[in-house]
């Protein structure tokens, strides 16, 4: 095989996986979009949902809600120290 016939293999192939590429990019963001709207139309309903799991799961195993709340603030903690870093050497640079 040339050269010049595989380089041509190799542009068609390449043009096929960018259609490829755009047409699922095209799918999930139609899929994103949908379940985004489920949300902001049923946000009281998914709100209430989860404040229902969440009492169940402090009569059920209150040792877990207590290991999930610790989990979020020490990530809560670690998003507020990055930005905190962050608003520093902004100013520093400043």
């Amino acid at each position: 095989m040339d050269i010049p016939t595989k380089i041509k293999e190799l542009e068609t192939e390449n043009k096929l996986l960018k259609e490829e590429n755009d047409k699922l990019k095209k799918q999930l963001e139609n899929y994103n979009n949908s379940r985004k709207s489920y949300y902001e139309k049923n946000k009281e309903i998914v709100n209430q949902k989860a404040k229902d799991r969440l009492k169940k799961l402090a009569q059920e195993d209150p040792e877990r809600l207590k290991e999930i709340n610790r989990k979020a603030y020490l990530k809560r903690k670690e998003k507020l120290e990055k930005e905190n870093i962050e608003a520093y050497f902004e100013k520093e640079l400043i």
